[in-house]
Parts: structure tokens; C-alpha cells; sequence
């Protein structure tokens, strides 16, 4: 089990029978400094005492998005972590204090490694009359909120690494509660659950099987944990069972979908519904925004498109008729209808939200919001910050207008025939602390925003790239694949290697296709590589290629 960073007082290790409340917190829902997310962190400290409902205390308002509701009515915190955070980070010692965390409790002694799941504890006055119950229902699973309050990046994580998160109850009966109230343990049922053992498997374990099936039948578990135990459990007794029936996990398993609606979006892009009748039961029933769908078409091309909306069964795609087009977005739009039948190879996520983001920066354009238009949607749903630069032709050719429109002032158009062009300069320049990044659109937007990208130094790590037009040609050349009896191939002007090592050696995994992602990264041990796409780090590129658009410089050497 991962150990937190730093000692921990041995009083902190003592099993826990009983504290005393040192501050009981609550707080209105206001704005976080510098965004327009809704938080209900700011607490303050009440000395008079305060009634307990099984939704929390009285006056205490949440952001239900994640935050509030009956496994989660009352938030504690040990006071002396505090002293753990201060030491880690002198320079922000002034804001780890009580109530940093925004908890409503802040307990002396009470803390991760001796309370459990399931613990049943009594509330009483000083004078000994019990006057409320409350039972550990959860870890508390901190968000970039915490990044934000304390001016940390990647803030967050660390508190759930160490075990400093705090913890949740659930309010078994109703009352009153005070300063110097004591806290007492009356039932304990799960000893071996821990909070910062049940941590080792949410965050650090996560692979765990067994701990998996047993986390998700543990009854008194809130059900925020509760379900991703389930979810991971699910997932590897799938996994098993295709083992058994000797099904090969990395073989493209295609399925013939049918176009059920075909809808002119604006005059050069057209949607297309597709929808099923083999339905994949291991597919979850919607989709994470940022999938894309890898479509084979009917005239043996292989394409990939990013889906706006749906689920793995039934899903809807955006399609621009490109100026050049290769085939493509030719033959879907001028010979698919509805009835016709497609077949997909794989749906798989390409454009990944950064939890750890204060805010969310998009730029767009053309179809280009098709990889971005999902995800704008549920962030406005779950009250993240987010702000969209599209580029378009003209206010009479915008895709999925109505859908774009209900996102309000998320949204900013730059219609070039009324003279708006996007200032990309602006934006890069206006880019705050830990905002992220998120690109997709035609190249020559693509090659501005990298440029602004780099004269800013805005880190890698700080943006996405999500390209839909990826130029795969070049030079023939030669490769030797040394883990597979020394193999030797060639690959011409006008393929890519991902393909001639699918079809002459074996299935190379892959998602995207446009060189986003680095799914399909391969090991180059010797030659040289004009690398493409975004999906490497600048670091890794030494060491590692993208089968799906890179091209080797005459021979190399690699491994897969």
C-alpha cells in the first residue's frame, strides 16, 4: 500500500474511539475567484449550534453537480493535515487552514487511516447527552476546485495519493451540533476498510480484481465509489469471459451499421444517425464525449469521424465535403443514404477533458466542432468553465446550429464573411493559468495556433491537438521489425506503416488514425523518423513513432 509523502504523527495512526469537534463550517454557493463555476468550498465557522438534516447541516449550500445529497450530507477533515500541507508548501502556508478543504467538520484526530467505511459514530454535548448520529460513507474525490483554491496545478491528485483527502458521512439521526461536541465510534463493521485503504484501490490500485468485486459489494459504501467498483469489476469479467470463448482482444471486430437519418447540416456538411442490429454488450450505453467512430465505406476506404452524440449501438457523426477529398467524404456525402449499410470497425475515445483545468479554452473550425460539440455539452451541464472559438464561413453555415445555440456565451463566432476572423493570437495571449487547450480544425488553423502555441510556451501538457486531416504520404521506405524474426517491409509513397503491419504482420492497436492520440505508437531502436501528428511528446520522440502518419527516412529499425 503507497505510503503518504511525509511522516504522519503517530496519534494519527492510534485507532480512533473518540474526538472532539473543533469547528463546525458552512457556506453559501458562490463563484470561484476568477470563473463563473459555482462552489460551495468557502466556509464559515458558526459558534452557535447548528441543526442536522440528512442533507446536511442548515444553511449549507452545494453544487449538487458533484458535491451534496445523502451519501455525501457532511464533509470532515483532520485539522492536522493541515500542518502536512504547510510544511509541502511553504509558499501557500497561508491558505492551509481550517477550512481550506471546505469541509464542515474540522476533527483533531479523526482522519483516513482510522476511521472505516461503515463507521457508526455518536455526537454528544459536553455535558454527554447525544444529540445526532452520523456514519463514514466515502472518500471525499477531490476535482480541480482544489487546484484552484490553493493556486496548485495538480493539486488534487496528490491529496488522494497521500491520503489527505477528507471523508463523507451520511446523517443517521438527525439533531443539533456545536463546537466541543465530542464525536464517539459505537459500531464499527468493516475494520479491514479504511478510507485510505479503500483509496489504494480507488486511485492507486486500480487493477485489482479481487478488491474490485469485493469494494463493489460493500453495502454501507456511498454509491459515487460504489459504482466504479462495479464498473471495473464488470469490465474484467468481460475481459475473462472473451478469454474463455478464445476471443483475441486486439482483433478489429467489425459490425454492419445502417444509416437510419441523413440531415444537411449546412450546405458542405451533412450528419448521418447510424444505428445497429448486432449490439456490442459490452459497450456502455452513452458514449464519453471526444469518441470518434472508425467507418469502413463502401468503396474500401477506411475513415475516421468524431461522434457528436449517441451511444456504441446508435450514434451520430458530422461529415464535411472536403475541397480535395481522397474519396471519402465524397462518397458519403454523394453515395450514402438512408437504408445504406456501413460497417465500423472500432469507437474509441480521442479527445479526453483535463479534470485537473480551472478552465476549458476550445478553438474550432469547420467540422472541426464535431470532436469538441459533445463534450462543450456536458461540461456546461457539470458547471465547468468553458469558452469556444469557432470559425466559420459565414452565420448561414454553421453545423448543428441548434445545438451550438442552446450553449449560449460558451460559444463565439467568427464569421469570415462579416470580417471576423479569429484572432488566434488574442486567444493564445489570453490563455491564464492552468487553462487547457483544445484544437481542432483545417491545417492552417492548426499550424497558427501551434506557432502561437510555442512563441507563448504554453507546455505540451496544456493542449490537445485533435486533427481530422492528416496528410500519410511521403517517400517510400524500408523497415525491419526486430521481434518478429528480424522481418523486413516495405512501405510506399502513398500507405502508412500502421497498415502494411497490419496486413503483413499483425493487428497494431490504433484509435484515431490522424496522428492525435499515440495509441499507436510503435519502438523505433534505430533509422530516422519524420514524425507527424501531436500525439508524442516532444520527450518520447527519440524512442517512439506514430505508425498511423510518421514515416521512416530510408530504413529503420523497430519493435512492436
Amino acid at each position: 500500500m503507497a505510503n503518504a509523502v511525509g511522516d504522519i504523527p503517530p496519534e494519527l495512526l492510534t485507532p480512533f474511539t473518540t474526538d472532539t469537534i473543533l469547528e463546525v463550517r458552512t457556506g453559501k454557493i458562490q463563484n470561484m475567484p476568477g470563473l463563473s463555476i459555482p462552489t460551495g468550498i468557502f466556509k464559515s465557522t458558526h459558534s452557535e449550534r447548528l441543526g442536522l438534516t440528512d442533507m446536511g447541516f442548515n444553511g449549507d449550500e452545494h453544487d449538487y453537480t458533484f458535491h451534496g445529497g445523502k451519501d455525501k450530507a457532511v464533509h470532515g477533515y483532520c485539522k492536522r493535515h493541515y500542518e502536512h500541507w504547510r510544511a509541502r508548501h511553504p509558499e501557500k502556508a497561508d491558505k492551509f487552514v481550517p477550512g481550506g478543504f471546505g469541509e464542515n467538520l474540522v476533527l483533531e484526530k479523526m482522519n483516513e487511516r482510522n476511521i472505516c467505511i461503515g463507521d457508526v459514530l455518536a455526537i454528544s454535548t459536553p455535558e454527554g447527552e447525544e444529540v445526532a448520529r452520523l456514519q463514514v460513507s466515502l472518500p471525499r474525490q477531490p476535482c480541480f476546485k482544489l487546484n484552484h483554491r490553493f493556486g496548485i496545478k495538480d493539486f488534487a491528485p496528490t491529496t488522494y495519493e497521500t491520503s489527505r483527502t477528507g471523508y463523507y458521512f451520511r446523517v443517521l439521526r438527525e439533531g443539533s451540533v456545536g463546537i466541543g461536541d465530542t464525536i464517539t465510534l459505537v459500531e464499527r463493521t468493516y475494520p479491514q476498510w479504511n478510507i485510505e485503504r479503500v483509496q489504494e484501490y480507488l486511485h492507486r490500485d486500480t487493477d485489482n480484481e479481487a478488491m474490485n468485486v469485493e469494494l463493489s459489494q460493500l453495502g454501507v459504501l456511498g454509491a459515487e465509489s460504489k459504482e466504479r467498483f462495479k464498473k471495473r469489476a464488470a469490465k474484467a469479467e468481460r475481459a475473462r469471459r472473451r478469454k474463455e470463448l478464445g476471443e483475441d482482444e486486439k482483433a478489429e471486430k467489425w459490425r454492419p451499421f445502417k444509416v437510419v437519418e441523413k440531415k444537411e447540416q449546412t450546405p458542405r456538411i451533412v450528419s448521418y444517425v447510424l444505428e445497429t442490429s448486432v449490439p456490442d454488450p459490452d459497450a456502455d450505453e452513452r458514449l464519453r464525449p471526444g469518441a470518434h467512430a472508425r467507418l469502413k465505406l463502401g468503396n474500401g476506404l477506411l475513415r475516421s469521424y468524431s461522434i457528436v452524440g449517441g451511444s456504441a449501438n446508435r450514434f451520430e457523426i458530422g461529415v464535411a465535403l472536403a475541397d480535395d477529398s481522397r474519396g471519402g467524404s465524397k462518397f458519403l456525402h454523394e453515395q450514402v443514404d438512408v437504408g445504406h449499410v456501413l460497417e465500423v470497425v472500432s469507437i474509441t475515445e480521442s479527445v479526453r477533458a483535463s479534470k485537473a483545468a480551472s478552465k476549458h479554452i476550445f478553438i474550432a473550425g469547420g467540422v472541426g466542432i464535431t470532436a469538441f460539440l459533445h463534450l462543450l455539452e456536458l461540461m456546461k451541464t457539470v458547471n465547468w468553465e468553458a469558452e469556444c472559438h469557432y470559425g466559420i464561413r459565414s452565420m448561414n453555415d454553421i453545423p448543428f446550429r441548434e445545438r451550438l445555440d442552446a450553449l449560449g456565451n460558451t460559444v463565439k463566432f467568427h464569421a469570415k464573411d462579416e470580417g471576423q476572423r479569429m484572432d488566434v493570437k488574442g486567444i493564445i495571449d489570453n490563455i491564464g493559468w492552468n487553462h487547457h487547450l483544445y484544437v481542432c480544425g483545417p491545417p492552417r488553423l492548426m499550424d497558427t495556433v501551434v506557432a502561437e502555441v510555442a512563441r507563448k510556451g504554453i507546455s505540451q501538457d496544456d493542449v490537445h491537438y485533435e486533427a481530422f486531416q492528416a496528410d500519410t504520404s511521403g517517400d517510400p521506405f524500408e523497415v525491419v521489425v526486430e521481434n518478429r524474426g528480424s522481418r523486413q517491409l516495405k512501405v510506399g509513397k502513398n500507405e502508412t506503416l500502421l497498415e502494411i503491419l497490419r496486413r503483413d504482420i499483425e493487428s497494431v492497436p490504433s484509435s484515431c488514425e490522424a496522428g492525435n492520440c499515440g495509441t499507436c505508437k510503435i519502438a523505433v531502436k534505430s533509422g530516422r523518423v519524420e514524425h507527424r501528428g501531436t500525439g508524442l511528446l516532444e520527450g518520447m520522440k527519440n524512442e517512439y513513432m506514430l505508425s498511423c502518419v510518421s514515416r521512416g527516412i530510408g530504413k529503420i529499425a523497430i519493435e512492436i
